[in-house]
Formats: structure tokens, C-alpha cells, sequence
């Protein structure tokens, strides 16, 4: 006698089938639901890529008022769309720490090559830059050591930015920085101070982190 075939295994299977998307779209909305509530913090979950510490929340550059090292209000503009690398150092003198991130920073920038353009390079202080003292004996790049801060930046370090914001907003910028000198910033190209590195992450690091944001960045 001839088996029927089983009507009630095949709709079943159909509507498991069916169920698939849905139970896909609701998974993913109870999720997203958690996350905007602050109750799931998925990307601590999860972890990250990035060799650099994220900032979090990040801060936005733009709302705070950048001057020049003459007094002069210093708009954040960035109509070519760049990353920022950025220096932040407090006190009235630059000593190794600062010369020596000044120095990588630079050498970062070069390394990128055909995306040079895509990046630019800022250092900002809680004092006027034309203020601030040398205080190193010798530099990283074993070239003679100029007799000021102002001739560092201009012999060495030709293109940065060279700011600076009240004692006050520097707190809120970079407190990283107060406890921890070495630390300093990556800006995204909307002005959000949003990454940090610190004397940990290599050269070999910030590269990584950089060719990948440039790669999956619209900018």
C-alpha cells in the first residue's frame, strides 16, 4: 500500500521557512530597543578593531572657541573633510613628551603617502604657543635644536595648526592629558575629538587604525 506523503511535515517546514526573516527583524528591533535604552552597551559587548582608545561620549571641537597664538578667534573650519591628528599639551614649556609627539605625529602623517592629503595635524595648548618654552636638549629626529617653541613649529613641523583654548576648555577637551602626558587625539572630519593614543600604541597601531577609518570613511 502506497504511503501518502505527510501534508502536516510539509506546511510545517514552509512556515519555518517563513518565520526565518521575521524572527531576524524581531531579534534585531529587541536589540536595537536595548541599546538606545543604555541597558546593552554593544560595542563593549562586542569589542573593537581600533588600536586606540575611543572616547566616549565624544567632544565636539567646534562648540569651544580655538585661538590663534596672537589672541585671534581660530574657527574650526575643514572644508577638505580631514582627519585631525591632534597634539594637546598643557604648561608654558614643551619638554620631551610633547616634542617627542610632535615628532611621531609627523612621521605618521608622512607614512600615509597617497592619503596625506586626507589628513592634517593640530596642537593646541592651555597657553599662547608663542609663549610656550623649548625645554628639550635634543630632538627625535637628531636635527640641531631650535631656540624656541614658535622655530620648532616652523623648521620642523611645517603645515600644523598651532592653537590655543582657556585653561578651562582644555579641561574639558583633553583631561586625558593632565593624568596621562603622553596621550594624545584623533579628530574626525565633523570636529569630534574621538580617539585616544597614548605611549602604549605603536606606529605600526595608529597606521592600522588610520588606513581603516580612511578606507571606510565617505570623507
Amino acid at each position: 500500500m502506497q504511503q501518502r506523503p505527510d501534508n502536516r511535515s510539509g506546511r510545517m517546514v514552509i512556515l519555518l521557512i517563513a518565520g526565518i526573516p521575521v524572527t531576524i527583524i524581531l531579534a534585531a528591533t529587541w536589540l536595537w530597543w536595548f541599546v538606545m535604552r543604555g541597558d546593552l552597551d554593544l560595542v563593549g559587548a562586542l569589542g573593537t578593531a581600533n588600536k586606540g582608545e575611543l572616547v566616549q561620549p565624544p567632544r565636539p571641537l567646534p562648540e569651544h572657541v580655538l585661538m590663534t597664538a596672537s589672541g585671534a578667534e581660530l574657527p574650526w573650519t575643514n572644508s577638505d573633510h580631514q582627519w585631525t591628528l591632534l597634539v594637546a599639551h598643557p604648561g608654558e614649556r614643551c619638554a620631551e613628551t610633547c616634542e617627542r609627539q610632535l615628532y611621531l605625529t609627523r612621521q605618521i602623517h608622512i607614512a600615509l603617502g597617497k592619503e596625506f592629503h586626507r589628513i592634517r595635524r593640530y596642537y593646541v595648548g592651555d597657553h599662547a604657543p608663542d609663549a610656550t618654552r623649548l625645554d628639550v636638549s635634543t630632538l627625535s629626529d637628531d636635527h640641531p635644536v631650535p631656540g624656541s617653541f614658535p622655530e620648532l613649529l616652523d623648521k620642523e613641523h611645517q603645515g600644523i595648526t598651532a592653537a590655543q583654548v582657556s585653561p578651562e576648555t582644555y579641561r574639558a577637551l583633553f583631561p586625558e592629558t593632565l593624568e596621562a602626558p603622553s596621550t594624545w587625539y584623533l579628530v574626525d572630519p565633523a570636529g569630534w575629538v574621538m580617539m585616544t593614543y597614548d605611549k602604549d600604541d605603536t606606529y605600526k597601531d595608529v597606521i592600522s587604525d588610520l588606513k581603516f577609518l580612511l578606507k571606510n570613511s565617505g570623507d
